[in-house]
């Protein structure tokens, strides 16, 4: 094999072209360090390296290289030097931390000193001197070694000098010291970062510490947090260093909530006015703490502030006179105090500051007003217990007997009304004075306006929670608990007609809220005697129908949908009370309850009437409908006997007829009367005991099919159900109940051929009803036959073939499930076509 050229010329070419790129490289690294010393340097940019230009990537430049030239540090990233840095510190600590905790016993008093003096004062030094070289994160490593080397130094001087002090209080000695010591090594090198945040960390422990170590009282405890959150609070204030200031500010916020927390446990278990000063004395400086500091803050942290400031003023202040008075009245005393919070409101201290003192003030309040709650749900819910003692006789206990709340401690909660209704009425009064409020309290709320509406509304909600609970809360009589509840809901519907009367408001929806409330309340609690119940539902009928009739006046030329909705709830709930009066008159005349059901009738017969006489108006179709709700619970009333069944449904078909009078009630109405009394027919056939439906049903069914064809023949589009669907079902059902419980098979036989015409003759003549009702009755009469050899059938089979067979069923269905879809909408359609 030939080489071209030959080897060892070939070798001396490689040889040239390495030597080339050596110097081309050692040419670029030059260049690199040189460029990397600009960019680090502070100083003036240098010149560049004499002898050392520089090509550009695509040209090749050979000049030689100086053979003394000096050659830059290698370059180091900043993350490179910070990770180094911070590693080399570590090493320093675990080895500070390995000396001090193992070695330290094996060296003489002097060996020690020697060894804290010189290491101590030679690391604290090197910051200083790393500083004026420019070596700041060198001098912030060295700065945190510093502070670990001055701990373990704390810590070795109690092991050699004082070991008989007391852990606690040496610690709070030495983190006052070391406090002082890192703020002043901070200040003096202020550029390190480091001390001045571990100044202000050590700072939380002394005072902390010396109350744990002398065993103090909670109070003193609070004292030295509240007096560490002072310190976190001036610091955070004066200093400019954005760490310090966090530091400070998280500082500030767990010993002023802390102590604030102590203070206030104080103050709420003191058990005479005199304990309860030095707590309150606590939480007027933890108070002025948080306003110093809020002053200061951003919005949102002064906010903050001033609401934890107006929180612990209503403690400090409130906590005297709450720890003198009964204990049901500690919460209004609270809730004046919270009031007074609203002064603040035009103070000169800042707007984030006076909206916290506002918000402080709404806190007290909602929470006054929570914990007032708490019997109103009790007396509201309580009136359920008389539905299992109606009539039973006057509640024993009064007010507090009624709604079963008699084990309750009412001398605890004896408060709750005033509370509710103090509250109520500053609501009502600002509500009727927005104007003024919102010019007193503009400084807070700016030029807002909006508001008003909540604030009526919640006025009038919590009056009326406040006098639903006062005669339980003054244990009345029964009497008078009753009576009053029925003059707050006349009061509430007479407030809620006449806001809606003027337009839709809050005031007007709750008032009709609450009056629906507080009416289901008092119907509950007159179910205790019968006078009573008389007394309450007739009141109730009065207001519910006036309410729906001044709702329905002239005046209200366009009335909105809550007026809509108030004055059709009040209409139903008039024929509600109807509906009770009558069922009521039924007990008081001793009726069995199906011997009553007739009487409850009376009530839909009227709004039978009145629909006719308010037709087109809002409230005919809930009237209606409610009527026919009561008719249906009379149908419920008589299923103790089949012929008051059969009286009550006739009844209910005569008032069905009568609506279907009217023309825009006749598709639905017509219907169901004959419906009605189909079934009316029915259920006497079956209270006669007649085994032979077909004798009464046919003589109907005759005529009733003559009728048919000759409406059909004088209106071709008449439906089928409307022409044969009556007479048909006449006949048709009764006769298939008798056919299933009958034993013989001739009725059976009868009956399927007769059915079978039947459909045969409306798929000829393409009838719906002859169809649909031939073939039901036809197939349930197949089903009552074969029942017994299907039966007989399937217990000879295996057990195994049910479920195979359904699993065969649903693969067939599954496999041509698109093509039986089809089937179905075709006969569907095919139903529909058919008249």
């Amino acid at each position: 094999m030939e080489h071209l050229p030959p080897p060892a010329e070939e070798l001396a070419i490689l040889d040239r072209e390495l030597a080339r790129l050596d110097l081309r490289r050692s040419q670029l690294l030059t260049r690199r360090a040189w460029l990397v010393s600009v960019l680090q340097a502070p100083a003036p940019r240098p010149a560049a390296p004499p002898g050392v230009p520089f090509s550009p990537p695509g040209r090749v430049s050979t000049p030689p290289a100086p053979p003394f030239a000096p050659q830059a540090p290698a370059a180091r990233s900043r993350s490179a030097q910070n990770v180094l840095l911070t590693l080399g510190g570590l090493l320093l600590t675990i080895a500070a931390l390995a000396f001090t905790l193992v070695s330290w016993g094996e060296m003489g008093i002097g060996g020690r000193s020697a060894v804290l003096g010189a290491v101590t004062a030679a690391v604290l030094a090197a910051p200083a001197l790393l500083l004026r070289r420019g070596l700041s994160s060198t001098a912030e490593a060295l700065a945190g070694l510093a502070s670990v080397l001055m701990v373990l130094d704390a810590y070795a001087l109690h092991r050699v000098a004082v070991p008989d002090a007391g852990g606690l209080g040496y610690a709070a000695a030495a983190s006052a010291v070391l406090a002082v010591l890192w703020a002043a090594y901070g200040l003096l090198l202020n550029r390190l970062r480091l001390p001045l945040p571990l100044a202000v960390l050590s700072a939380q422990l002394p005072l902390v510490l010396w109350a744990w170590a002398e065993r103090a009282d909670a109070l003193v405890f609070a004292g030295a947090l509240l007096a560490t959150a002072a310190v976190d609070c001036a610091i955070a204030v004066r200093c400019k260093d954005a760490v310090v200031r966090a530091v400070a500010c998280a500082g500030l916020g767990w010993t002023g909530a802390a102590g604030l927390l102590v203070a206030l446990v104080e103050s709420v278990t003191a058990g005479e006015p005199s304990g309860a000063v030095a707590p309150g004395a606590l939480l007027l400086a933890g108070a002025a703490i948080a306003l110093v500091g809020a002053r200061s803050a951003a919005p949102g942290p002064a906010g903050v502030g001033g609401t934890v400031a107006g929180l612990a003023a209503v403690a400090a202040v409130g906590g005297v006179p709450a720890a003198g008075v009964p204990a049901g009245w500690v919460v209004p005393v609270y809730l004046l105090c919270g009031g007074a919070l609203l002064l603040g409101v035009r103070a000169p201290l800042g707007g984030p500051v006076r909206q916290g003192l506002m918000w402080a003030s709404g806190l007290v309040t909602v929470a006054s007003v929570l914990f007032s709650l708490a019997p109103v749900a009790v007396v509201s819910m309580g009136a359920v217990t008389q539905l299992g003692q109606v009539w039973s006789g006057v509640p024993r206990d009064g007010a507090r007997g009624a709604v079963g709340a008699t084990g309750l401690p009412w001398a605890e909660m004896v408060a709750a009304p005033v509370v509710l209704l103090l509250v109520a009425v500053v609501l009502g009064a600002a509500y009727r004075s927005w104007e003024g409020v919102l010019r007193w309290a503009e400084p807070v709320t700016g030029a807002g306006s909006g508001g008003r509406g909540t604030v009526g509304a919640s006025a009038v909600v919590l009056g009326w929670a406040g006098l639903t609970v006062l005669p339980a809360a003054l244990d009345l009589s029964y009497a008078a608990a009753l009576a009053m509840q029925l003059v707050l809901v006349a009061g509430a519907f007479t407030l809620a007609v006449d806001g809606l009367r003027r337009g839709p408001s809050g005031v007007a929806s709750a008032a009709a809220v609450i009056g629906s409330a507080g009416a289901v309340e008092a119907a509950l609690l007159s179910l205790g005697t019968e006078p009573t119940t008389y007394t309450s539902f007739g009141v109730l009928l009065v207001v519910f129908t006036t309410a729906s009739v001044v709702l329905e006046a002239p005046s209200v030329a366009s009335p909105s949908r809550v007026l809509v909705t108030v004055q059709a709830s009040a209409a139903s709930a008039a024929v509600v009370c109807a509906a009770v009066m009558a069922a009521a008159l039924g007990a008081s005349l001793e009726l069995s309850v199906h011997r009553a059901a007739p009487l409850v009738l009376a009530v839909p017969a009227v709004t039978v009437l009145l629909g006719a006489r308010l037709k087109g108006r809002a409230v005919a179709v809930p009237v209606e409908v409610t009527g026919a709700v009561t008719g249906l619970v009379a149908v419920v009333m008589a299923l103790g006997d089949l012929r008051f069944l059969a009286l009550v449904l006739a009844l209910c078909g005569v008032l069905a007829a009568a609506t279907a009078l009217r023309p825009e009630r006749r598709p639905v109405a017509g219907y169901l009367a004959t419906v009605l009394f189909v079934l009316a027919a029915w259920v006497r056939l079956s209270a006669s005991g007649v085994s032979s439906p077909e004798a009464y049903t046919v003589p109907v069914t005759v005529p009733a099919l003559v009728i048919g064809v000759l409406r059909r023949r004088r209106d071709p589009s008449a439906s089928s159900w409307t022409a044969y669907g009556a007479g048909l079902a006449a006949t048709l059902v009764p006769s298939l109940f008798a056919a299933w419980t009958d034993a013989h098979w001739p009725r059976p036989l009868l009956l399927g051929a007769a059915a079978l015409v039947i459909t045969l003759v409306g798929a000829r003549l393409r009838l719906q009803a002859l169809l649909v009702l031939g073939g039901t009755v036809l197939a349930l009469d197949a089903l009552h036959e074969l029942a017994p050899y299907v039966v007989q059938v399937v217990g000879a089979m295996p057990r195994w073939v049910a479920p195979a067979l359904a699993g065969a069923l649903l693969l067939a269905v599954g496999a041509t499930y698109e093509k039986r879809l089809r089937d179905a909408r075709r006969l569907r359609d095919a139903l529909g076509r058919m008249r």
